[in-house]
């Protein structure tokens, strides 16, 4: 009688998962009623820990998980139930194809605290792909316009900057005002950024034989800048002092998708990288987020998030910081202005006309092709300026 209750449970979640796109299609009806036993053991207490916490246990020891150390893992049970006259009741079948199964499971489920790939993702990352393909191809040698040139890449591509992504809105959320955040959901989140985010990242590359050192470097710098990105904020929130060596290193490695996607890009065609060309680019990169952070000046106010004109106000003052972002500003058109004489012709005229399509499509009507630098009004209080705005939409 147990076993029939424990065959309706399976059942029933079987069901479930089923009605809610999480079961396992066209496939053997094993597969749903192991993934249905995983769900109802995942839901049996123990101690006092809760289901997101389980999860992340369970995402961190994923990409551990290995047909090898199953199977070892396998072989110690059997000794250990044969050596204490235990019958053996493991089925060794359940090894086959275990890589294969940990490949699928890698980024798999739903959790919000947890870096996976949903279609949401996707769809947001696909403008950053957009402007990687149109902006960055021509320093390989591809045409995007033609559609091969791009499909051939954008497998990898698009998983990358995905996952990238879905990494940044998690550390977006961290970057909310405490009273907005509840301190449980924060300790999750910390503890997600506390453990490898990129180590599933890194085993896909591994596997595909595309990660460098210097892919490696680029991810350390992602997380380099998301710790820069909360300390710098909180700092702000809580009026603690902000350095400017922080601000300018955080602006500058704020970029790094597209630096990881560009070498991403020269080996899956099997090149070096070009080191003219990363420099170029790497001064491009600082003066579009910098033009991307006034832009979005009052939305970074409001949601607390990482903006350098924000920073550039507690460090030198209101009256200040808009001079002083601006020879920031000047700097960096000198040497981008300089780095862009010593690239090819036709590549940099071709960059060149790929800047002034971008700035027309952001809507910057200018006689510049490159439009011109438009600072915002300062917020001079910051909470002021949240707590009224909150008191206009309610």
């Amino acid at each position: 009688m147990e076993e029939l209750r424990k065959l309706e449970k399976v059942q029933r979640m079987v069901s479930f998962m089923d009605s809610h796109g999480v079961s396992v299609s066209n496939s053997d009806h094993h597969c749903n009623r192991f993934l249905a036993n995983f769900m109802l053991f995942l839901l049996e207490p123990c101690g006092d820990l809760a289901i997101d916490v389980k999860c992340c246990l369970i995402s961190e020891l994923m990409p551990r998980l290995s047909s090898p150390f199953v199977e070892d893992a396998y072989q110690y049970v059997v000794a250990e139930q044969e050596s204490n006259g235990f019958e053996q009741n493991l089925d060794g079948n359940a090894l086959h194809s275990c890589s294969q199964m940990k490949d699928n499971n890698l980024l798999h489920g739903y959790n919000e605290n947890i870096a996976m790939i949903g279609l949401d993702s996707m769809q947001k990352a696909n403008s950053t792909l957009e402007d990687f393909c149109r902006s960055y191809f021509m320093f390989h040698g591809l045409d995007v316009s033609k559609p091969q040139s791009i499909f051939k890449f954008l497998p990898i591509l698009s998983f990358t900057e995905s996952y990238i992504y879905q990494l940044d809105k998690m550390n977006e959320n961290l970057l909310q005002t405490p009273r907005r955040k509840d301190e449980k959901a924060t300790q999750d989140l910390v503890s997600c950024f506390s453990t490898d985010p990129f180590g599933p990242l890194v085993t896909i590359f591994e596997q595909r034989g595309l990660l460098t050192e210097r892919i490696t470097e680029e991810l350390r710098h992602g997380e380099e800048y998301w710790a820069l990105e909360r300390k710098l904020c909180h700092a702000l929130i809580n009026e603690e002092e902000i350095l400017i060596d922080d601000v300018m290193k955080a602006i500058h490695l704020k970029s790094f998708d597209y630096r990881v996607l560009n070498l991403l890009l020269y080996q899956l065609q099997g090149a070096k990288a070009e080191e003219l060309h990363m420099e170029f680019l790497s001064i491009s990169e600082f003066l579009v987020e910098v033009s991307d952070d006034l832009y979005d000046y009052e939305d970074d106010v409001l949601e607390n998030n990482f903006n350098v004109l924000r920073m550039f106000i507690r460090i030198y003052g209101a009256s200040t910081a808009p001079s002083m972002l601006a020879k920031c500003i000047t700097e960096a058109e000198s040497k981008y202005t300089n780095l862009l004489e010593l690239l090819e012709p036709k590549l940099s005229l071709s960059y060149q006309k790929r800047c002034a399509e971008a700035t027309k499509e952001g809507g910057k009507v200018s006689e510049h092709p490159l439009g011109t630098w438009c600072i915002p009004t300062v917020i001079q209080d910051e909470e002021l300026y949240r707590s009224n705005l909150k008191s206009d939409t309610s």
